[in-house]
């Protein structure tokens, strides 16, 4: 698994890394593992330092090479400390997942220690039904969403007990070439992973050159109307926005709130397989019915809001560590009143921006605006995220049961940052249960239990249409 961690961050995830000089720009992911029963503590400790081994990145801190030469690289952590990194908390009785929710909020807005390893598990015992659970708190740039799942399916077995001896032998060696460089001892091998990229992209221009050149030839017409198009894309892309769409969701400020609902998954493809969508289509579509109904409930009816929607760019062989996913931000309408209409009218809209030529420019933008001042580039960036009205996204969990250090995985709730937007609406299948986590701004919403009743009644309403 090792070596499907790169040691130098992209571009894109150099970006996010040095745009957090903003807070509000902060890019913390917050999950929340509902456990059956109270897991093993020497087994979840001993699963989670194999973890570590295996995973390269759970032993590695950013470190930034002098005068910003080269993107910054992961490093070992020469003090790690498991103890630090893996808690155990035993709350008060009674409590129950509200409790665990409180616990989950703090940790989203609390800073990283960026001289360790971004990431913290805290296991919660204590809740009155028997149950416990798990904060889970990873910085993004570690790795994406669809990344982070894969990487924490690691800890679990299929089996409540499983056969003894059935792990698999890990390395205990510090991983990577890097280990424990300060940010001068970097100059050098930033230099030469410069030279090589750019090398690399000299070699691909080239081609695309020679491609393009070919192109037109043959299609002088095609050809000019799609490198015409790519450039409105990309103007469209980057193009400023004064304020978010919504008027009441202006507030930003580093306060959350957390909450979380649950549909049957069976149900929420069906409602979208009931007039041609998917079931991504019927949770963007109940998201922007819970949203036009909050603002409706508050006198503000409105006509669209801008989403920020991640597109999941991996293909099979990319590394797990790092992102892969491009943030597209643009206008869904917020009055269509009929469900099915309302899914019909984004599963259109999200198809047109997957199929945007800018989608695929995300490392080239990206890069261009590493070579800015970062004090710009923060500027520019903050502006147009905090734009944003909202986040959206989901992911395919574990369809079988699952199981760490005996107790089984029953729900699990990602918290997705909101990088300045106002609302995250997250959705992860687990056992066919759609684990939805909605994560706001406390100041864009000051009353998170309206928005959610809204919410709840919407997908409702959604669900009306599973034949």
């Amino acid at each position: 698994m090792a070596d499907r961690f790169e040691t130098h961050m992209s571009d894109a995830d150099a970006l996010m890394w040095n745009i957090e000089r903003d807070p509000q720009l902060r890019s913390t992911i917050v999950a929340v593992m509902v456990l059956d029963r109270i897991p093993d503590w020497t087994a979840l400790l001993d699963r989670i330092e194999q973890a570590t081994w295996a995973i390269p990145r759970m032993r590695q801190r950013v470190v930034t090479p002098m005068l910003r030469i080269g993107p910054p690289c992961w490093s070992a952590a020469p003090d790690f400390d498991l103890r630090y990194h893996v808690r155990r908390v035993r709350v008060p009785s009674p409590a129950d997942f509200d409790t665990v929710l409180d616990l989950a909020r703090t940790a989203a807005m609390t800073p990283f220690d960026r001289a360790r390893p971004l990431w913290e598990y805290t296991a919660v015992d204590g809740l009155a039904d028997g149950t416990s659970a798990m904060v889970l708190k990873v910085h993004h740039s570690m790795t994406d969403g669809v990344g982070g799942l894969e990487l924490l399916m690691g800890l679990f077995d299929l089996e409540r007990e499983p056969a003894p001896g059935t792990d698999e032998a890990v390395s205990r060696t510090r991983p990577g070439d890097l280990d424990a460089l300060t940010p001068i001892g970097l100059v050098g091998p930033s230099i030469d992973h410069r030279r090589r990229r750019a090398m690399g992209i000299a070699h691909r221009g080239v081609g695309e050159g020679i491609r393009g050149a070919q192109r037109l030839a043959v299609d002088p017409v095609g050809t000019t109307a799609e490198a015409a198009r790519a450039g409105r894309s990309v103007a469209e892309y980057l193009a400023p926005a004064t304020k978010p769409r919504s008027p009441i969701m202006r507030g930003r400020t580093l306060g959350r709130d957390l909450a979380t609902l649950e549909v049957p998954l069976d149900h929420l493809k069906a409602a979208g397989r009931s007039v041609g969508g998917s079931m991504n289509d019927a949770f963007v579509a109940s998201a922007v019915g819970g949203l036009a109904r909050y603002h409706e409930f508050h006198g503000a009816p409105l006509e669209d809001l801008r989403l920020m929607m991640p597109i999941n760019l991996r293909v099979e062989g990319d590394t797990l560590g790092g992102n892969h996913f491009t943030p597209a931000r643009f206008l869904v309408p917020a009055d269509v009143k009929d469900p099915a209409e309302r899914i019909a009218v984004l599963s259109e809209r999200c198809r047109w921006i997957r199929d945007e030529p800018a989608v695929s420019l995300t490392d080239a933008l990206a890069t261009v605006f590493n070579a800015l001042p970062m004090a710009f580039t923060t500027s520019f960036l903050g502006a147009m995220f905090k734009c944003a009205d909202f986040v959206a996204s989901n992911m395919a969990g574990a369809p079988i049961p699952v199981y760490l250090a005996g107790a089984r995985l029953d729900r699990v709730f990602a918290f997705g940052p909101l990088s300045g937007a106002a609302v995250n609406v997250t959705l992860i299948s687990h056992c066919g249960v759609c684990c939805i986590g909605v994560n706001t701004d406390s100041a864009a919403v000051p009353d998170p239990e309206t928005l959610l009743e809204h919410l709840d009644a919407a997908f409702a309403e959604i669900l009306t249409l599973a034949p």
